[in-house]
């Protein structure tokens, strides 16, 4: 009698689990939520979580040109680490190549260097490291450190026999961060985070919002042109965007001191254009989402994750591999990182960025070309 009743109630609950699992299989954003983002965080973790220096670009400004700086360049290129950049010829060249970005640290040999190493075993060089990103910047200048006095251990006291104590004093300067303040970065990487929170996410499920519940219809039905509906849905998510930009901008300065160095006036440039492209982003979410929850995990886990972890904020895009660098080259976050960290902390001119300005207003164009265009669609739909 009891193992009856055990294998009836045994059918019941093997019948709810074999309804639950077919649900579950029916149901692909259940699928993707169970499955696709375990595997992207898994794969987008273990591949741009990587605090390893590897191919950072430097320049080289030697102005010694004699054997032992050359074999000292040969050693830190030899490696992994570093790919040469470009040689400089005058110390006036070094703010403006770390200006342009492409450098994250500068190599300078003193004039007769090999002549000071052999005659009083003792040299000087300076690294010049950037240091808006304080741990990449403290790296790199310890990483370079570690390559010249390698290079005195092997080659000096080995080949040519240079007896103890010989020494190469190697000064490391921090540029643009001295301090190496951690709020040097999180400032200006915080005002991307929350411009791409709230205008993407609130316009898309603001928008969404409207449609799911029927009162776009109504919206539509009245003398305004579906642009001014629109217009007027985006326009205050600009204003609260910026104003939270201003925000973070003030606490930034008068809180932590962290200074902002260019022009005012193309600072609110860059936010207006940054946050112009986000809120586009925002409308094509709303043109390809049917419900708010679904605009909401795409907001989360197609926008923000792609920002937070392969935009620069944290990790260095140049360690990521090639893959993962093409899908930063598509986060518009990328290139306001590069933008507003050159603005504020290195008071750089347009001229120094305008590629990065310029590929941002190529996107808006794109993007709110595709979205007005899919936003009609799905209207007439």
């Amino acid at each position: 009698m009891k193992t009856t009743l055990s294998n009836k109630i045994m059918g019941r609950l093997g019948g709810i689990i074999k309804k639950e699992f077919y649900h579950i299989f029916r149901d692909k954003r259940t699928l993707l939520i169970l499955f696709g983002i375990p595997i992207v965080q898994i794969i987008l973790f273990g591949f741009a979580i990587s605090n390893e220096i590897k191919n950072v670009k430097i320049a080289v400004l030697d102005m010694a040109k004699d054997e032992h700086s050359q074999k000292i360049i040969d050693k830190v290129l030899s490696t992994s680490y570093f790919d040469l950049d470009k040689y400089l010829t005058s110390t006036d060249e070094i703010d403006k190549t770390f200006r342009e970005g492409k450098i994250k640290a500068t190599l300078v040999f003193p004039p007769k260097f090999s002549e000071d190493l052999k005659k009083s075993k003792t040299a000087n060089i300076q690294i010049i490291s950037d240091a808006s990103d304080p741990n990449t910047g403290t790296q790199v200048g310890t990483y370079l450190q570690m390559q010249v006095q390698s290079y005195l251990i092997e080659n000096e006291m080995s080949q040519v026999h240079l007896p103890p104590p010989a020494l190469i004093n190697t000064e490391v300067e921090m540029r643009y961060n001295p301090e190496l303040l951690s709020v040097y970065m999180f400032v200006p990487g915080l005002i991307t985070i929350i411009l791409m929170l709230v205008c993407t996410m609130m316009t898309s499920i603001a928008i969404t919002r409207e449609i799911e519940t029927g009162t776009m219809e109504v919206l539509l039905a009245s003398p305004m042109h579906p642009f001014t509906i629109i217009l007027g849905k985006v326009v205050p998510y600009l204003l609260l965007s910026f104003l939270n930009a201003s925000i973070i901008i003030g606490l930034g300065k008068y809180l932590f001191e962290v200074p902002v160095l260019g022009n005012y006036a193309l600072l609110i440039g860059e936010i207006i254009l940054y946050c112009l492209v986000v809120l586009a982003l925002g409308i094509f979410v709303s043109t390809i989402a049917e419900t708010q929850q679904l605009a909401l995990m795409i907001s989360l886990f197609a926008m923000f994750l792609p920002t937070m972890l392969l935009s620069g904020f944290i990790f260095p895009v140049e360690n990521m591999p090639l893959p993962l660098q093409v899908v930063s080259s598509i986060v518009p976050a990328t290139y306001f990182n590069i933008i507003i960290k050159s603005v504020m902390l290195k008071g750089v001119t347009i001229a120094y960025i305008w590629k990065e300005t310029a590929v941002l207003c190529f996107m808006f164009i794109v993007l709110i070309a595709v979205s007005v265009k899919r936003f009609k669609i799905r209207l007439d739909d």
